[in-house]
């Protein structure tokens, strides 16, 4: 892991709140070798609890969370891509958060930290690339939060890109995804030991976030995968789901900071690519790359509807759009799980929207049923 300063006190980050944070350092990984002319850059981007490390560096690294997807031979293809991949801006895995210390003070920001929104992560993002000397990528490609980026980078930065791909992710954030995030967030913000916020050097509201986490799997998940997962079966006096949702919610509480799980979330309730323009449909009119849309046919949390309006909105405003889906029994988590089914849709869009002609190809470095198993260790990086 790499780390940038990418705002100061003399270039502080201004938010879409209007609050400006006068230091933002980022974690990034970087793979495979940045062409002489800078023109050969993929922007990966993760999910609510991902990091900047989507893949292994080599055979003794740790396995990433998109492992299938990116790597020598694999659709983001590290001996042809330069790729990036950044932590966001509120997250609790090297980049600027509710977790670090407020310059002012010296203290962790907790909940002073000021709110932010999944463009902010976009700015933060550019200024990154800035910093390492890029003025354009091929592709920025992400799912769940990390699709939401890649539609806003595609807006927000219409010159920037050749294509994007968004996989799982809407528009916009609809009532009932929103729903499932405030009940979460009040799981943690009623846990005593959340105490405000400001609860670093004690173990905080592990209660809280756990529950929290308990319900985002079940959003992440559909009755048909529940049920061939788990059914009725019964371990230990518990049921397998009990089980399953116990282990999720002590896994997060180890690896995550509980503050920076509320930042995201309500990150992601205030998402909207249409927001400051005159409407969502002009925010699409600005989009110039060629969009590929991913929808997963068993979705609750953003219902592969979402994914096919947000196509016909981009096309009816003028983009080259195009939709794909996933019919998968495994609900959201399809997109890290069923990559027997998203290898190939998006080895073809970047076959043909991003790779040099002589270099495209499609990729089989695993076989379906070594697919199936990475997506099943890789499923907790949503």
């Amino acid at each position: 892991m790499k780390t940038a300063i990418v705002a100061d006190a003399r270039n502080p980050l201004l938010l879409a709140s209007g609050a400006q944070l006068n230091e933002v350092v980022v974690a990034y990984e970087t793979y495979g070798n940045l062409s002489a002319a800078r023109d050969n850059v993929i922007l990966v981007l993760h999910a609510l609890t991902g990091d900047s490390h989507p893949a292994a560096h080599d055979a003794g690294d740790e396995v990433g969370w998109w492992e299938p997807l990116v790597g020598p031979g694999r659709p983001i293809d590290t001996d042809v891509f330069y790729v990036v991949c950044a932590n966001v801006l509120g997250g609790c895995q090297g980049t600027t958060g509710p977790a670090s210390p407020d310059p002012a003070t010296g203290k962790p920001y907790g909940m002073r930290f000021p709110q932010i929104t999944i463009r902010d992560m976009v700015h933060v993002q550019k200024r990154l690339l800035d910093r390492l000397g890029i003025d354009h990528v091929v592709l920025v490609i992400g799912g769940s939060m990390g699709g939401a980026q890649a539609l806003e980078w595609a807006v927000t930065y219409p010159d920037f890109m050749d294509g994007a791909v968004v996989i799982a992710a809407p528009g916009f954030t609809a009532a009932q995804a929103i729903a499932y995030n405030k009940v979460g967030r009040d799981a943690i913000m009623l846990d005593p030991a959340w105490n405000g916020g400001d609860y670093y050097g004690t173990p905080g509201p592990v209660r809280g976030l756990a529950i929290a986490r308990s319900l985002g799997m079940i959003t992440y998940q559909s009755e048909a995968s529940m049920e061939e997962k788990f059914g009725r079966r019964v371990r230990q006096g518990n049921f397998e789901i009990e089980n399953y949702l116990h282990y999720q919610g002590e896994s997060l509480v180890k690896r995550f900071d509980a503050n920076s799980y509320l930042y995201l979330l309500r990150a992601l309730d205030l998402h909207n690519v249409g927001n400051g323009y005159p409407s969502y449909e002009a925010a699409l009119a600005r989009v110039k790359a060629e969009v590929l849309v991913v929808g997963v046919s068993s979705d609750i949390l953003y219902p592969s509807s979402q994914q096919r309006q947000l196509t016909a909105a981009l096309r009816s405003a003028g983009a080259r759009a195009e939709y794909r889906e996933i019919d998968s029994p495994h609900g959201h988590d399809g997109f890290l799980i069923d990559f027997h089914l998203l290898r190939p849709i998006v080895d073809d869009f970047i076959n043909r929207v991003a790779k040099p002609k002589e270099l495209r190809r499609m990729h089989s470095l695993f076989r379906p049923s070594e697919l199936a198993y990475l997506g099943a260790r890789l499923i907790t990086e949503i």
